[in-house]
């Protein structure tokens, strides 16, 4: 695997900390920018939105520079935004922060894992990825529990200065340990790059990442009321339970990855099956701690683990350039703000269970959209299996007409030679 694998990783875990981190810093930022708690929420709502809309708007402007320029670029755009939000005078100048953040955030996740594929070998693409996707694991992992730290111990702002130097010393190590490739496989003009979005199988394909996404953070971003309230936990073993979580989520994509180039279509069957069934279980047991745990942890193999081989499955219908991995890492943010908006009107109308319920039918759904696949694969076998029938009848059919062509009765009675003729002259023109 090359090492500039794990650098890129290392980018990602900064971009994700910082997006982590306002999840963790609530109360003193509601306090610090004198504020509501869900006015703060809206914070990280702006920051899934602009990653949404303004990372593939920031990548298409990118397409026709050398790809680690690129990055350089957008680590310089996220830094000026977390030293932007770490001088915040304001809400309004929070907000802005977290928009030019989450602008940046999503596009160097586009380019990011289009450059972890082409720097790998074919065979082994799905295997990259999921390195470079570990840094997304351990910004749940590690970032956000670090960044909940600082800002309890040193306050808010050092928090966003902490993920400043975080992107330095990322960007440092980009600069030393990426090769400096040139622009993505087969890119091009925006024009020839906007190309592939024609193709109505690719947006069946974000669909399911959507959905896998969706279904997973309708659980996750509620789990912390979730296990206090209904499952009975103490506020101070939550953040222990969430680094268990977390290190699920790193074993799961390690899993993931290693299957995720030549079996990313089943492997993303029974992902979303097992989802679909661990949700089910922790809504019905979230009174009970033991199988709570057991079922959280349970999603978090399964969840968000899935990324690889939603990539490799989106890269194999499109392509592994730049702007096809944001959009598609758009599409996953929109899974996040669909179920987290729609979770919060479940738990207003049935209570804290009901986003669990959400994701189950989620999951169902992301299961609807591979549905089409599943059958397509079904197909070709049975299609292989009656292709050699299907010739030797073809061959027979030839020779009779060939031997009809001869005058051979046998073969098809009384025919003229004209005539034979032109059946040999029709069959070599059809074939």
């Amino acid at each position: 695997m090359p090492r500039a694998v794990y650098v890129l990783a290392l980018g990602i875990f900064a971009m994700v900390t910082s997006e982590f981190a306002v999840a963790g810093l609530m109360p003193q930022l509601a306090e610090g920018l004198d504020v509501t708690v869900p006015q703060v929420g809206y914070l990280i709502t702006a920051f899934a939105v602009a990653m949404s809309f303004g990372g593939p708007v920031l990548t298409a402007a990118l397409l026709r520079v050398r790809q680690k320029r690129a990055l350089m670029l957008v680590f310089a755009i996220f830094l000026i935004g977390n030293v932007l939000a770490a001088t915040a005078s304001g809400y309004p100048v929070m907000l802005a922060a977290r928009v030019v953040t989450g602008v940046a955030a999503q596009a160097f996740f586009g380019v990011s894992i289009s450059l972890s594929a082409q720097l790998a070998r074919p065979e082994v693409r799905g295997r990259a990825i999921a390195v470079a996707m570990n840094g997304l694991m351990l910004g749940t992992l590690l970032g956000l529990p670090l960044a909940t730290v600082i800002g309890d111990h040193l306050g808010w702002r050092a928090a966003f200065w902490a993920v400043a130097a975080l992107t330095v010393a990322a960007a440092l190590c980009t600069l030393l340990g990426v090769p400096d490739v040139d622009h993505a496989e087969g890119g091009g003009s925006v024009r020839s790059e906007l190309g592939v979005f024609r193709n109505p199988r690719l947006w069946l394909v974000f669909s399911t990442s959507t959905l896998v996404i969706g279904a997973t953070f309708a659980a996750f971003s509620y789990v912390n009321p979730i296990l206090t309230e209904v499952t009975g936990f103490a506020a101070g073993s939550v953040p222990l339970l969430l680094v268990a979580y977390g290190a699920a989520t790193v074993v799961g994509n390690t899993v993931v990855g290693r299957f995720a180039d030549r079996h990313a279509v089943p492997v993303l069957v029974l992902g979303l099956a097992l989802n679909a069934a661990f949700l089910a279980g922790f809504a019905l047991f979230a009174h009970l701690p033991v199988p709570a745990v057991a079922f959280l942890l349970g999603v978090g193999l399964v969840g968000v683990t899935m990324n690889p081989a939603m990539v490799s499955r989106v890269q194999r219908t499109g392509n592994a350039r730049p702007l096809v991995n944001t959009v598609h890492s758009s599409f996953i943010t929109l899974g996040i703000i669909v179920s987290t908006s729609f979770g919060g009107l479940a738990i207003d109308a049935w209570g804290l269970r009901a986003p669990l319920w959400l994701g189950v039918a989620l999951a169902l759904g992301g299961l609807l959209t591979l549905l089409p696949e599943v059958l397509s694969a079904r197909r070709a076998p049975a299609a292989a299996d009656r292709a050699p029938e299907l010739h030797r009848a073809a061959s027979g059919d030839r020779a009779v007409a060939v031997a009809a062509a001869d005058g051979d009765p046998g073969a098809g009675g009384n025919t003229t030679g004209a005539a034979g003729a032109k059946v040999v002259e029709t069959l070599t023109i059809g074939s």
